[in-house]
């Protein structure tokens, strides 16, 4: 009993370790297959990826040979459906080592390449199947036919009439036979729309199969394969397995396709499916025509809603609706990020950077510097690089970069405009509109982006540069689809310039939209950072250079960076006549406002300049009431502000006439001629009047400044009443400002530093703009007035009609506003000159200057006008040394021995760059302080010409340019001042005397 126990006892140890070590080789086997399965399946989708890939290009190339091997393409269709289903199966799922508690996540990479070519190879094998189904379908049916024959050669072997084949199974084998040869024959195209329904073949040889391999039946499957194989060929069980298989290619073939290659079960792993598709879609191994297949897959997402449960069908296809927007959105966003990189510094604008001017020119300057290139500067030109150096070896990686990023923003352009809409429920989605809005939103996006760097306006030159960049990225996309996106881009920029209605040619309301943001944010910056420099920068407008200059950067850039006349018709070219109009309101609105203040200004001095004007010619009370004149200051302060604005307007609209005749001649030339050949008249009407402020605005007519304030000032009230005829009187009281105390004019900018010469230009326009609207006030006046006898006498009306229109017009208006003229210069010339007497005299010369750059402005205002009170000679004087003494900034000019004046001489720079001390010279004894007299540092041989012929006159070497702002020629002014002035200090006007060189000054004759 004790031996059994322990024989039974060892036994059962036996058992139990073979149970353990069994048990020790399930948990290694099962950890080997946690462990190893990814690797496995990683390869075995990097197999399928390289040979699905292989036979879409195969099948593609050669689609007749699709047909014999339709099992193999359903053979890789379900082969690979199986992998992508693995992997989203086991994506994120957690196992437990057999040994341990410590939970082991299964290590599936969510950013594997595979998944989308499989997804992707087997849409294009779905698509190249359903293509060519004429073809497979005819294959099939001759297939079949031919097995038919075989079958019945097969059965009547010598074989198979060994066996004892009862009825039943005789009878089942010719069922098949005949449905075989009942099947439709193949007739060219009409293959396709064959209706075989082949049904009862395959009942018909499954009930053979069910009897050949029934246990109760004599003849089973070995039987009929021994009996048919002697014959050379395939048996006839194999025979009857091939026609099965080949008769679903007939009219089961897409259920064939949706049980290979169906995904629907995909739903259920939505999100994981998002997570993989961001991550791989545009990756470095992804393909962004993938992106079809990915979306394609949602197609299917409503099949597994169960019929019984209609919500369930809902919130699948809201569920699926939702996947195709999340991916929809992630396909946008990666075709802007493409479209951004070919748009970035890095892209394209790192070859055109290349090709920049400014490089040649620095590598220029450093050539130019030394003879020899030191190791310092190669270092510094080898920072520099050459264009063409981006296809030498070492530097092929940008350009790898570029072309890889153009590939696939094309490949993704094209799958995208291919595409068939994607219909789940009652949603539409058409892939090539989204691209569409994607496009045009992304550069609305980059234009408000790249219009401001670092806080600051980009120069419109190059924001111009970039809009043209990045319009040529679009051109490249719309190389690829079927839509025309260049005029999806105008319309963004004609919403982004568009924020109102033009004046002068529009007569509709401002639409509701919010439109204009781009235009609104370039406006204010130019309003507020140059119009009024409220940053004080020292915004200077410089007439020779025809730009605005500043002492200090405006942002990121000096004021002539911004300003110059190629940058505003950069700014016209970008946003057009809106751009233009809206820049032109806004400043109109600041004009508006500056006239204002100058109308209060002048009403509330009315009292004291009546007084003036009548004591103008008794120092005592002039000197008195020039002194009661208040807000002087602030006066000066809003009309330089005012000409500043004028000279603003005056430049963009000579940069919108340049753009206008550049495109569209035939319209400038018709709106200029309009100009030239209009009928003045007094009133005007409306529509010319409009149309008259839009060919200001487009810098059509000549006589811009009066234009624009004629325009503003006919909106105010009160202006052109007798209050504004004292307006000469007003700014003959402005020679008394210590603003002159700091005036210095600079010959190279052609302008004070102060932009006291932009006073000039609102002395100008103001004064003539008041004539006109007085003018054209008085006359409708009396058309009412007219209005109202006429009612009484027909007769009496016609002749003070008469009357009127031969004392009013245009001449009229002319000539007041030349008596006006002649007023100012009258009454600034005495003020000017009684300074003498003072013991401040050095904004003398600023003030001559000043009178004699406003005649040279105004074509209301000869310079005879001016000689009558200054002669000429001084002024020649002055721009005679100026101009030989020219340095970067002059204050006053060098005092000359033949001609003294007393003037004060500390800031007067000679040519050695010495100054005077602060005394005056006089020339003799007998001088006096009312005796215009100049000293010179040296004599000028301007002149000793005096007694010379014109034939002796020669120019004066070194390269010095002796001409100034003076235009005595007698085509440009008319005098009407041939008379003596009324005080009799002034003969005749001397303009005889003179003669104009045109490479100096004036000489005498």
């Amino acid at each position: 009993m004790a031996k059994a126990g322990r024989a039974k006892q060892k036994e059962a140890d036996a058992e139990y370790n073979i149970a353990k070590q069994v048990e020790k080789m399930i948990c290694d086997v099962h950890d080997q297959a946690i462990s190893c399965a990814e690797g496995i399946h990683r390869e075995r989708r990097i197999l399928l990826k390289q040979e699905i890939g292989r036979m879409v290009l195969f099948f593609s190339d050669q689609p007749s040979l699709l047909a014999p091997n339709i099992q193999m393409v359903f053979s890789a269709l379900a082969l690979a459906r199986s992998e992508v289903m693995w992997y989203f199966r086991h994506i994120g799922v957690v196992s437990v080592k057999s040994k341990a508690t410590r939970i082991v996540p299964v290590e599936i990479d969510s950013s594997d390449p595979t998944i989308g070519f499989l997804l992707d190879g087997m849409d294009k094998l779905c698509c190249l199947v359903r293509k060519y189904v004429s073809a497979i379908r005819g294959y099939a049916l001759a297939y079949l036919a031919s097995a038919a024959e075989r079958i019945r050669f097969l059965l009547g072997s010598p074989g198979m009439i060994a066996l004892d084949i009862d009825a039943e199974l005789r009878n089942l084998f010719q069922q098949v036979i005949g449905c075989l040869e009942k099947s439709p024959k193949p007739q060219g195209e009409h293959v396709s729309t064959a209706t075989a329904d082949l049904s009862d073949f395959r009942k018909n040889w499954l009930s053979v199969l069910m009897v050949v391999t029934s246990s109760r039946s004599s003849i089973n499957i070995r039987h009929l394969e021994k009996a048919t194989i002697s014959t050379g060929k395939e048996g006839l069980v194999s025979e009857g397995n091939a026609a099965y298989v080949w008769s679903r290619s007939v009219d089961e073939l897409e259920d064939q396709l949706s049980t290979h290659a169906c995904v629907k079960q995909l739903y259920y792993y939505r999100q994981h499916l998002t997570v993989v598709f961001r991550n791989t879609m545009f990756g470095p191994e992804g393909r962004p025509q993938h992106c079809c297949a990915w979306l394609g897959v949602a197609s299917s997402f409503p099949d597994n809603a169960t019929v019984s449960v209609p919500e369930e069908f809902l919130k699948i296809g809201r569920d699926a609706v939702s996947y195709v927007e999340s991916l929809i959105e992630s396909i946008m966003g990666g075709l802007e990020g493409l479209i951004n990189i070919l748009d970035s510094e890095s892209g394209f604008g790192s070859l055109e950077s290349k090709l920049l001017p400014e490089q040649a020119a620095i590598r220029m300057n450093h050539a130019a510097k030394v003879a020899m290139p030191s190791s310092k500067s190669m270092k510094s030109n080898s920072d520099l690089p050459l264009p063409g150096n981006e296809s030498e070896p070492a530097n092929r990686d940008t350009i790898k970069m570029l072309e890889a990023a153009v590939q696939r923003l094309t490949s993704l352009c094209s799958v995208l405009n291919e595409m068939e809409p994607i219909c789940i429920l009652n949603h539409v989605f058409v892939l090539r509109e989204y691209l569409r809005d994607c496009v045009l939103n992304n550069f609305r996006r980059r234009l408000i982006t790249i219009l401001k760097i670092d806080r600051d306006l980009q120069r419109p030159s190059v924001l111009e540069s970039l809009v043209h960049r990045h319009m040529n990225i679009v051109h490249l996309v719309e190389q690829h689809v079927s839509m025309d996106l260049t005029q999806g881009m105008r319309e963004v920029l004609l919403s982004e310039a568009f924020s109102g209605p033009i004046r002068g040619l529009h007569t509709f309301e401002k639409p509701v939209q919010n439109t204009g943001t781009a235009i609104s944010i370039i406006c204010d910056w130019y309003l507020e950072n140059v119009v009024k420099d409220v940053n004080g920068a020292g915004i200077l407008f410089t007439p020779i250079d025809k730009c605005f200059k500043s002492a200090r950067p405006v942002g990121g850039y000096f004021a002539e960076a911004v300003t110059d006349l190629s940058e505003l018709k950069a700014f016209v070219r970008l946003f057009g006549p809106y751009g233009v109009d809206k820049l032109d309101g806004m400043i109109r609105e600041h004009l508006t406002a500056l006239l204002n203040c100058i109308d209060t200004t002048l009403r509330s001095n009315k009292e004291y300049l009546e007084a003036l004007s009548a004591h103008m010619h008794n120092s005592r009370e002039r000197d008195y009431y020039l002194k009661q004149v208040h807000e002087l200051e602030p006066l000066i302060n809003f009309s330089i502000q005012a000409g500043q604005a004028l000279c603003f307007t005056s430049l963009l609209a000579e940069a919108a006439g340049q753009v206008l005749d550049a495109n569209t001649p035939l319209l400038f030339s018709l709106l200029s001629d309009f100009t030239k050949h209009l009928p003045a008249s007094l009133p005007e009407r409306e529509d010319i009047r409009r149309l008259k402020t839009l060919t200001n605005t487009l810098g059509v007519t000549t006589e811009h400044d009066i234009a624009l304030v004629n325009s503003i000032l006919l909106d105010m009230v009160g202006v052109g009443d007798v209050t504004w005829g004292l307006l000469p009187y007003l700014y003959a009281t402005c020679m008394t400002s210590n603003i002159w105390n700091t005036s210095a004019f600079n010959v190279s900018t052609g302008g004070f530093n102060n932009n006291v010469h932009c006073l000039a230009r609102c002395i100008n326009a103001v004064i003539a703009a008041s004539e006109f609207v007085r003018a054209e006030r008085k006359e409708l006046e009396r058309q009412l007035l007219s209005q109202q006898q006429s009612n009484r006498n027909g007769t009496e009306l016609k002749e003070l009609e008469a009357e009127l229109q031969n004392l009013e017009g245009i001449t009229s208006v002319e000539v007041n506003i030349k008596a006006s003229m002649k007023i100012f210069i009258k009454c600034a010339s005495t003020i000017i000159l009684q300074s003498w007497s003072d013991s401040n005299r050095s904004p003398l010369v600023a003030k001559l200057i000043f009178l004699d750059q406003l005649c040279e402005l105004s074509n209301y205002l000869p310079r005879s006008t001016l000689e009558v009170h200054v002669p000429y000679a001084i002024l020649r004087s002055i721009y005679q040394q100026y101009f030989e003494n020219s340095v970067p900034t002059l204050v006053l000019i060098s005092p000359s021995r033949r001609h003294s004046l007393g003037i004060p001489l500390s800031h007067v720079p000679s040519r050695n760059g010495q100054f005077y001390s602060d005394h005056t010279v006089e020339s003799g004894e007998g001088a006096t302080s009312s005796t215009l007299k100049f000293a010179a540092q040296r004599k000028s041989p301007l002149l000793d010409l005096e007694s010379s012929s014109d034939a002796d006159i020669k120019p004066i070497g070194g390269g010095v340019r002796l001409s100034g702002p003076l235009d005595y020629t007698g085509m440009r002014k008319v005098s009407f001042l041939d008379t003596p002035s009324s005080d009799g200090t002034s003969g005749p006007s001397p303009l005889r005397r003179f003669v104009m060189s045109r490479s100096g000054p004036i000489t005498y004759k």
